[in-house]
């Protein structure tokens, strides 16, 4: 789709990663100034070299203070913050095993991560926002696990429906204000976390990957241009009336049981 973000401000994090490449690359697209975020400070500058107008910050979600900073230097060089997109995240590769045997320490690691940053990140982003009284777009990315749960993976599953629950949340405490609140969940995307699970060669979980595409309708993994495209949907003033919604981008994965 095509709409006009000119003039507006992008805040995403993870964005040196390949969902986040695929979020700011559409959001660019359209006009807008990106911060691109990322704990990985290298890959963030690589990916802001490639963009029309763009801001690198190394920024670890998990530490407020590092999001002051940020957010601070995002006013400072732009003078406002319009969008943010929740996109940085974390699952685990080493330890899938039954929730009886998760280890502690990685479980606060994956919930730290993925719901405590992304509540520290919002909290810090809104400040922004809500002083200058032009509303704004909160855009959290889940995962299609916070809707319907898989084995082995219980932290990741247990942030991501805390995401949805937190988006629904804030939509009702920050609709009056003009700032909408909605979350993506994607599907299986093929990045190069998924790669190294399903779709390369040696992949962890390779020899399940024909099964698992079988439950999906469509029968692939998606693209992180095909989550950008959802979020460019939710941040466009064109969507102005969606608000506390969960957008499903997984290929039909989570419509039903595939036999």
């Amino acid at each position: 789709m095509r709409s006009d973000l000119t003039g507006k401000v992008a805040f995403v994090t993870g964005a040196a990663g390949g969902i986040g490449r695929g979020i700011v690359s559409r959001l660019a697209a359209n006009g807008a100034s990106i911060v691109v975020a990322d704990v990985n400070e290298e890959g963030a500058r690589e990916v802001a070299a490639t963009l029309p107008d763009a801001l690198a910050l190394k920024v670890d979600i998990r530490d407020p203070d590092s999001i002051d900073r940020a957010v601070t230097l995002t006013v400072e060089t732009y003078g406002r913050l319009d969008i943010l997109v929740n996109n940085a995240g974390v699952n685990t590769q080493a330890h899938r095993v039954h929730v009886d045997l998760f280890p502690i320490e990685e479980w606060h690691r994956i919930v730290g991560i993925d719901l405590d940053g992304l509540f520290f990140m919002t909290r810090r982003a809104l400040e922004p926002m809500q002083a200058a009284g032009r509303g704004g777009r909160i855009v959290n990315i889940a995962s299609v696990v916070g809707l319907a749960a898989m084995r082995l993976q219980s932290p990741f599953v247990a942030a991501k429906a805390g995401v949805i629950h937190l988006t629904r949340s804030m939509a009702l405490e920050l609709g009056p204000q003009g700032i909408l609140s909605n979350a993506i969940a994607p599907g299986s995307i093929m990045t190069e976390g998924t790669k190294a699970l399903f779709y390369g060669a040696d992949g962890l979980f390779q020899a399940k990957t024909q099964a698992f595409m079988e439950h999906i309708p469509l029968g692939r993994p998606g693209t992180p241009e095909e989550i950008g495209e959802a979020v460019l949907f939710l941040s466009a003033p064109e969507s102005s009336y969606i608000n506390g919604q969960v957008l499903a981008v997984d290929g039909g994965w989570t419509t039903g049981y595939m036999m």
